[in-house]
């Protein structure tokens, strides 16, 4: 259950699913984040996180998210703009516990209305939780107003 920073995150960072090659995005980066579980995502796919600046698609998105960082469901769909078809998001929120943890019953609830289905939730490090986030395969998500 417990895990330790350094090498224990590489074989933590396996169960992702990153490869390499893989253009991961990433959002919400703060000084809180877990710096060797994003190190040890940059290792897995052999290059450096883009931000929301990147401009093109990603394969990926590993999307930091405090309690007070606003609304979930919009930050979601945010995190879907550069997202190819297929691709996941790996929401990263404090364990429950820590300073502005999010309840997973928020991240069950706005993950259908920013049109996503979680698949996987593991823990990510001794401050973060980890929650798989994807699109469903017969409905591609819009951005939508109102």
């Amino acid at each position: 259950m417990s895990t330790t920073a350094g090498s224990a995150d590489s074989g933590l960072v396996s169960r992702f699913g990153f490869e390499p090659g893989m253009v991961v995005q990433e959002l919400g980066w703060d000084d809180d984040i877990d710096e060797d579980l994003r190190a040890a995502v940059e290792a897995a796919v052999g290059g450096e996180l883009v931000d929301d600046r990147y401009g093109d698609v990603v394969d990926a998105v590993l999307l930091w998210w405090r309690d007070d960082d606003g609304d979930l469901v919009d930050g979601l769909v945010d995190s879907l703009t550069d997202l190819a078809e297929g691709g996941m998001i790996w929401l990263l929120t404090p364990k429950v516990g820590r300073d502005n943890y999010v309840d997973a019953s928020d991240i069950a609830e706005a993950a259908p209305t920013a049109g996503l289905s979680t698949t996987t939730s593991l823990a990510a490090g001794l401050d973060w939780s980890a929650t798989k986030l994807v699109s469903p395969k017969s409905a591609r998500s819009g951005r939508r107003s109102g």
